[in-house]
């Protein structure tokens, strides 16, 4: 399929199967995957009869926690088949039915294990260490266990931990009910550009869109795409809310002082992690003014407004990239971490992981998806924007880091913390970026690319900090009693948008809606992640573009890593100190350093 230029999008079935992912690598049809899922249920069953005997020897326990594994590797299959498929068109209810039956294997599979944790912390206290020190077959649940022991002051009985089980599908509901009206139920109106042609507005063009020249366009895309979530803001905050007080629930429930504190403990991330960020960003919001005042004066406008920041500073037209020449510009790009690791990038761009265009009912945005058995795979909705050749090297840097992971660990090891996994793939686009500035030898084009740096730093760094600081704000003021609702979601987004882009950003109404369109916010404190990541990410993508193969090779470690050790810990042994304010600092000082430049090559121009 050629890059998509036409207002009408295909069906799933018009989609060409070289242009689509292969998830019949996992099950070849449906009736396997039933297949499958009936025996996975009967596994489940099976576990039931492990408990009140995870303490009788080490052999026990090591017997136990294989089936489990084995178990979770199966239900990983099953969500990655149903979800997937699902995502291929939102509106397709048979997979819809698929998904949810995966939700309800997977919830009697939690609630079948529940007395797993409160039972291996009644078991004496030497018995987990004397089974590891004693038992060689238990060394791959080492971390595992030792992670469970962490949780002791988090756990609770057997009885209560059994009746939190019951609480998966409501846990899930608010996400689930978002994705539903955010994917397959909103419409937004058609808007006209100047030669009178009718223009249809998604999630997948928005973005695309507000980076046009003419910005009368960019205007009306942009009222006609909040105008849509104004008309239903107050279910959408209905929605948001509940999935505070849901969190609000689970926090208190499990004895943590916040649900920051609840989320984070997870991955043994101290709260001052996030609260740093914060700060750092905070301290430099300064260099964000200065870059809009840049973006103003740029775009020769009076007045910037929020359906401005996309737009590039240079008009310059750019041929739509076709994908062949995308995955070309990745493997040159990242080069630098070595000819095994693009021997691997270009097997899987080319070897059915990726699901390339938007089609009608297909889900927005882009991810990195997969299951521990089975290669990796990767959702774009590609419109043929450079932007959209750093989203698939975002994602492939997921990918890689999962395959080096599922190949080096166990399951129970594998599986990193979010924390990480932003590292990874913002380590991609950095390099990226790196050899596309090395390359170019137009200053046009340089000016062009330092914008998309520019942005990069916006977007990932800023604008993230800003989404976590929202957090951080509507979930203390549930904590405290307070009733959020469409009115004071809107108030506090939008005085934090004034904050974060200064006295020369006009704050257009429109823009204090954005909290109801972003996904992430109903994974809570996950966003915060994409900021520090970022910041990581340019400090390894530094030593690896500087020391060479000895920083290569500490990278791969890395990501070979997986979960087999606390984030803050993997971090540290690659160089990365996440628990001071440095990486954060230095990633801000690149971004005045992009804006030195910039503004140097405008100067040399004469603009």
């Amino acid at each position: 399929m050629a890059e998509q230029t036409t207002h009408t999008l295909p069906l799933r079935e018009e989609v060409p199967a070289k242009d689509k992912w292969h998830i019949e690598d996992i099950f070849s049809n449906d009736d396997a995957f039933t297949s499958a899922l009936e025996a996975c249920r009967t596994h489940i069953d099976a576990l039931a009869a492990f408990k009140d005997h995870l303490g009788d020897s080490a052999e026990m326990l090591c017997t136990y926690l294989t089936e489990k594994e084995k178990v979770l590797v199966e239900l990983d299959s099953l969500y990655c088949y149903a979800g997937h498929r699902s995502d291929e068109d939102t509106s397709n209810p048979h997979y819809q039915d698929l998904r949810g039956q995966v939700d309800f294997t997977g919830n009697h599979f939690y609630e079948t294990t529940a007395f797993e944790d409160p039972e291996l912390l009644s078991l004496p206290e030497d018995f987990i260490p004397e089974a590891l020190k004693n038992y060689s077959e238990l060394i791959p649940f080492t971390h595992y266990l030792e992670n469970t022991l962490r949780m002791k002051s988090h756990t609770l009985s057997k009885e209560e931990e059994t009746l939190m089980s019951l609480t998966m599908d409501l846990d899930s509901t608010p996400q689930s009910i978002f994705y539903m009206f955010n994917n397959a139920d909103i419409r937004f109106e058609s808007i006209t550009d100047r030669q009178g042609n009718e223009i249809g507005i998604s999630h997948g063009r928005f973005v695309p869109l507000l980076e046009n020249s003419d910005r009368d366009l960019r205007r009306k895309v942009f009222q006609s795409y909040y105008r849509s979530f104004d008309q239903h803001k107050n279910t959408v905050a209905a929605i948001f809310a509940a999935n505070l007080k849901k969190e609000l629930f689970y926090t208190k429930a499990r004895h943590y002082a916040s649900s920051m504190e609840a989320h984070l403990s997870q991955n043994n991330i101290p709260t001052a992690v996030y609260d740093q960020l914060i700060e750092a960003v905070h301290d430099a919001l300064p260099e964000m003014y200065r870059y809009v005042r840049l973006r103003r004066k740029m775009l020769g406008v009076e007045e910037l407004h929020m359906y401005d920041v996309y737009t590039p500073l240079v008009s310059r037209e750019h041929a739509s990239i076709p994908f062949d020449e995308a995955m070309e510009i990745v493997s040159r790009g990242l080069a630098p971490l070595g000819e095994s690791y693009i021997q691997l990038l270009n097997e899987g761009m080319h070897g059915g992981w990726i699901d390339r265009y938007e089609n009608k009912g297909k889900r927005t945005g882009a991810y990195s998806g997969g299951d521990y058995a089975h290669h990796p795979f990767v959702l774009m909705n590609y419109q043929g924007t450079l932007d959209n050749v750093f989203t698939l090297a975002h994602e492939m840097g997921h990918s890689l880091h999962s395959w080096y992971a599922n190949h080096t660990h166990h399951y129970v090891d594998a599986s990193y913390s979010i924390f990480v996994a932003e590292i990874a793939s913002t380590c991609n686009e950095a390099l990226l970026m790196h050899d596309l500035l090395e390359r170019c030898s137009d200053p046009h084009e340089k000016l062009w690319l330092l914008n998309h740096y520019l942005d990069m730093f916006k977007g990932t760094l800023f604008r993230q900090t800003m989404f976590a600081e929202f957090e951080k704000i509507t979930h203390e003021k549930t904590a405290a009693g307070e009733t959020l609702n469409a009115q004071s979601l809107c108030q506090i987004y939008g005085d934090l948008n004034t904050l974060y882009f200064g006295p020369d950003m006009v704050n257009d109404p429109e823009i204090s809606l954005e909290w109801a369109r972003i996904p992430h916010f109903y994974m809570p404190f996950y966003v915060y992640q994409y900021a520090t990541g970022f910041s990581a990410a340019i400090a390894l993508s530094h030593r690896i573009l500087t020391d060479g193969a000895p920083a290569v090779r500490d990278y791969i470690d890395f990501l070979k890593a997986g979960g087999s050790d606390y984030p803050i810990n993997v971090l540290k042994k690659a160089g990365v100190d996440m628990t001071t304010k440095a990486p954060v600092a230095s990633a801000l000082s690149v971004f005045s350093s992009v804006l030195d430049e910039t503004e140097a090559v405008i100067t040399s121009l004469g603009l």
